[in-house]
This record gives structure tokens, sequence and C-alpha cells, in this order.
């Protein structure tokens, strides 16, 4: 068995962690995540109004996914979905929490959000050992600090960059997750791989008490003793946790992540920057258009949301939406660089013994290296 600080600070089983992946449902994956020994995160930009003017069909999965009305306040379907998390990791006493975007455009219902976890968790203190995690992405994380922790949560940032580190030790974050861009979907607009930015971030980060884990690129036993030995205490894992059995997504999608195979992965343009595909013939014609119309996204520089970005995402919208309507022919769906080695759609249970597993084995072995 395999114990770092990462179990004792969240109180799991496994130091691993079920990443959000929003603006997408995580709901039902939330639940096996946790009640299998991970930390199982909700995503919640699914029920944001900008998902909600503009991603009806997210929006609407996320809601029914989460036991609610999707015609209710965004704060009401948070809370049903809540319930329903609480409900269903009762028995096992698996741990939970929110992931929530806090970049500029999105503060108003992030506070909504946060002020919601944080009003629900004391009204229902005997969830308080369970739903104990707030994640913080895609923002600064320096105003939110008072917040959270005041409320008795842990919190969670996901960065990548060092100096997304350093920004975070000054916010007094507990645990960091150092995103590499390996990573499906978002990723940062500088191209630094977890082989580079883990290390560096432990580094950074040396003899100031804050956790640090891997994200991008993890999907077994293998990488994650690798990130072990990298100096992480565990891993965020989202492409691996989409192609299980008790994952919300699609199956379109989770078919499209087992069927990847080598080199099955490109960057173009996402909803909020640079985002790793599934290669497709309908990703490859979204490529050409983003080198065409938006070539700053491959030039390390935001730029303003132009004409030609715009475009993009209205065909990014269409290509997500029949991904829900079934029609593979115009479907696009993310996924991590790691989706070439994700070959099967096991349970969540099955596929963490079998990382575990594999973990303690290979760093057994390690010493048959040394002379």
């Amino acid at each position: 068995m395999i114990k770092t600080k990462m179990n004792e600070l969240l109180g799991i089983k496994y130091p691993i962690i079920q990443a959000g992946m929003g603006p997408f449902s995580n709901n039902k994956l939330c639940i096996a995540a946790a009640n299998a020994g991970a930390l199982g995160l909700m995503s919640t930009s699914g029920i944001c109004s900008g998902t909600r003017d503009y991603q009806k069909e997210i929006y609407q999965h996320w809601a029914k996914t989460g036991n609610a009305d999707p015609n209710a306040a965004m704060e009401d379907i948070l809370r049903q979905a809540l319930d329903q998390a609480c409900e269903g990791t009762k028995a096992s006493g698996g741990v939970f929490g929110l992931n929530v975007m806090v970049s500029g455009p999105m503060i108003e219902d992030a506070t909504k959000l946060i002020n919601t976890a944080i009003a629900y968790r004391e009204e229902h203190p005997e969830v308080k050992d369970r739903f104990k995690v707030i994640f913080t992405s895609a923002g600064d994380p320096l105003p939110w600090g008072d917040k959270i922790k005041g409320a008795g949560f842990k919190w969670l940032h996901v960065i990548p960059s060092v100096k997304g580190a350093l920004r975070c030790q000054r916010a007094g974050v507990d645990m960091i997750v150092a995103s590499g861009h390996e990573g499906g979907f978002h990723t940062s607009w500088e191209p630094v791989h977890s082989m580079v930015l883990l290390p560096a971030v432990v580094d950074a980060l040396a003899g100031s008490g804050i956790l640090v884990a891997g994200a991008g690129g993890f999907c077994d036993g293998k990488s994650l003793a690798a990130a072990l030995t990298l100096g992480a205490v565990g891993i965020q894992m989202g492409t691996r946790f989409l192609a299980t059995q008790e994952s919300d997504f699609a199956p379109l999608w989770k078919e499209g992540v087992v069927a990847a195979g080598d080199r099955g992965t490109l960057v173009a343009r996402g909803f909020v920057g640079p985002a790793r595909w599934i290669k497709t013939e309908t990703s490859k014609v979204h490529q050409k258009n983003t080198l065409e119309l938006t070539p700053e996204l491959y030039l390390d520089s935001p730029g303003p949301v132009t004409e030609g970005a715009l475009k993009l995402m209205d065909y990014e919208r269409a290509a997500i939406n029949a991904v829900y309507a079934g029609d593979k022919e115009k479907a696009m769906y993310a996924g991590g660089e790691c989706a070439q080695r994700v070959n099967d759609m096991p349970k969540v249970k099955d596929m963490l013994e079998t990382i575990m597993q594999e973990a303690v084995n290979t760093i057994k072995n390690l010493p048959s290296v040394l002379s």
C-alpha cells in the first residue's frame, strides 16, 4: 500500500484525484471515484450562466446527472447535486469536493457557487468529513483564501507554472496541482510538460509545507510511481477517469478516448484558449482553422477574443453538441495525450486497484537498478 501526505491531508485511501473536467458533468463519476478511495470532484462550470446561455446541451446534461431541475436557479441545482453526492458516498465515507473556475469573467458565478457550498456544509455538519474540498482553477487564487479556508475546506488550486505555484504559496493554498501540457481539453498557453513542470514546482515550494500533485499524462501505476519519484504526493487524472463505466460523459466521447491510439491528440482552439482534442477528421479541420483564424494560439499569447476566435468557438459548440447527439461524423471530443495509453473502459474501483498495484510493483522493482 502507498500512503503519502496527500492521503493524510484529504483523508482518502489512494493518492489520486479525479479531475473536475468542466464544463462537463462529473456528478456520478465523482461519487464512484470517492467511493473507490480517490478524491472525487464535481465540476461546476457546467451550470454557470455562460454554459446555460450558450451550451444548453451541456447544461441540461449537468442538471440531469445531478438529479436536479434544469429550470431551477444555479444555486439550487448545485444543492441537488450535493444532496446526491452526500447520499451516494454515505455508506463508504468517500471524500469529494467541488471544482470551481475563478477566472475574471466567472467571478460572479464562482462567488455564488462557493457561497452555496459553504452554506450547504454548515447546514449539513454530518457531511463535513466527506464534503471537504474546494478546488479552484483557471484564475488567481489570491482573493479566495479567507473565504474557502475560513469555512473549513481543504483548498486545492491547479497551476501551469512555477510563477503560479508561488502565487498559490502567497495565497495560502493547502495543496497545488501542477498541470503539464499533456493534459486534455484546457491546456496552458506555454507548452511546459509534466517532466519539467512537476519537479520545478516541487523544488520551488521546498520547505513551504505546501503539497504538490501532478496532472497531465498520468493514467496508470507507472506514471503514479514516476510522479512520486519526482517529488509529488500524488496525481490527478482526467482522461483515464473519463473512460470508465461510471463516467457521465457521452458514450461516443468515452469510446473516442479508448480508440485514440498512438499520436492520438492535437491542440487547437478551445472555449478559454488552447485545448487538447482527440484526433479525428473534425478536430483536424478545427486545428487547420485555428492556425488560419487565431495563429496567436500557437504563439504563447492569449491576445483579444477576435472574430476568428468566435467562429472557432461556434464550431466547437456544434461539435460537442454532436457528441451528445451521437453524431460521430460531426463530433469532437477532448482528451489528454495519455489517451493513447487508455485501452479499456473499466469500473472505477477496478481501475484504481490496478493502478495502485502496478505502482507498488514499479516502486518495488526500482532497487534492482542500483549497483
